[in-house]
């Protein structure tokens, strides 16, 4: 009987089934072209793009590999008809979609031969995802860094709940970061990892260096899930997480977290290194990731350390 390992890789055009996450403002295309040179497959983050500069990632990361690579499109992006033309026209073989509901693209890109993903956060919306014709789910559980479901199910138990759920492969996400939480997630039944916080902190991420500082320098307990009236996200704590912790303590509103959330602070975090007045997404795994190291030796090593625990 074949490994649902070897499925998932043959689906994606892998070697390993190692996935980095499409994370916005940390993963353009120097990051995804390393991972899939490496046997994993890259993601081109595209949640923060303008059509053009899309068009132009895609570009870059084609002519500097020749292993298949993802585009992942958040459902709710207000350019979305012209991300996905731009991925169809790039001859991008896997789109990863996420925050929103998968009928509204998934036929249309498998038209074109293009693999479908979707993240999900609950068993139900794993059975909706496959109901709508995806090709796989990445099940992300709420140690993960980013935005979150609201049901907040730990990975441990939402891999095994999803996997027992649904036909198609199943992608482990939040909380993998090494060989053993590889292990671990196959185990529980999952086909393959993402992995997002890990390759944050990667000379090839296009984050700022000042926030991949601060991911390795992140101690235990360092973040904390937080604006669940609004879009749950888990955030490093700086200044600007004290604010939010202000504000509960006086009562505010969801509109009056709106309004201090404002506009453009994740870029201004992550991608431009405001460590005071950004807001600053990475998983809780974050307190265990302790150097800058470059995505092929991650990858290799994740791999490599999990064959010792697999049967």
């Amino acid at each position: 009987m074949r490994k649902k390992s070897d499925i998932l890789c043959q689906m994606l055009g892998i070697e390993v089934p190692i996935i980095q996450a499409g994370m916005v403002w940390c993963s353009g295309w120097e990051l995804a072209s390393a991972v899939s040179n490496a046997g994993g497959l890259g993601i081109i983050g595209s949640g923060g793009m303008y059509p053009q500069e899309l068009r132009d990632q895609i570009a870059a990361c084609k002519a500097t590999t020749d292993k298949p690579f993802a585009v992942n499109v958040p459902l709710l992006y207000p350019d979305i008809e012209a991300h996905m033309a731009s991925i169809v026209e790039g001859g991008v073989s896997v789109v990863f979609t996420s925050a929103g509901n998968p009928k509204t693209w998934t036929a249309r890109l498998k038209s074109h031969g293009i693999t479908v993903v979707h993240v999900v956060s609950s068993r139900k919306f794993a059975l909706k995802a496959q109901a709508a014709g995806v090709d796989a789910v990445v099940a992300e559980g709420v140690e993960a860094g980013g935005h979150n479901g609201r049901e907040e199910t730990t990975t441990f138990c939402l891999i095994p709940d999803v996997s027992d759920a649904v036909d198609i492969p199943v992608i482990a996400a939040g909380g993998v970061c090494d060989g053993r939480t590889v292990a671990a997630a196959l185990i529980l039944g999952a086909s393959g990892v993402q992995v997002g916080s890990r390759f944050v902190a990667t000379p090839e991420s296009s984050a700022h260096q000042a926030f991949k500082q601060a991911v390795v320098d992140a101690g235990e307990g360092a973040t904390t899930l937080t604006l669940k009236e609004l879009t749950p996200v888990r955030l490093l704590h700086n200044p600007f997480f004290a604010q939010i912790q202000e504000a509960y303590a006086k009562g505010a509103s969801a509109e009056e977290l709106r309004d201090l959330l404002g506009r453009g602070r994740a870029k201004r975090g992550m991608q431009e290194g405001d460590l005071e007045s950004g807001e600053l997404e990475i998983g809780q795994v974050a307190g265990r990731i302790h150097a800058i190291t470059p995505a092929a030796k991650i990858v290799a090593s994740m791999w490599d350390e999990a064959q010792k625990y697999l049967p």
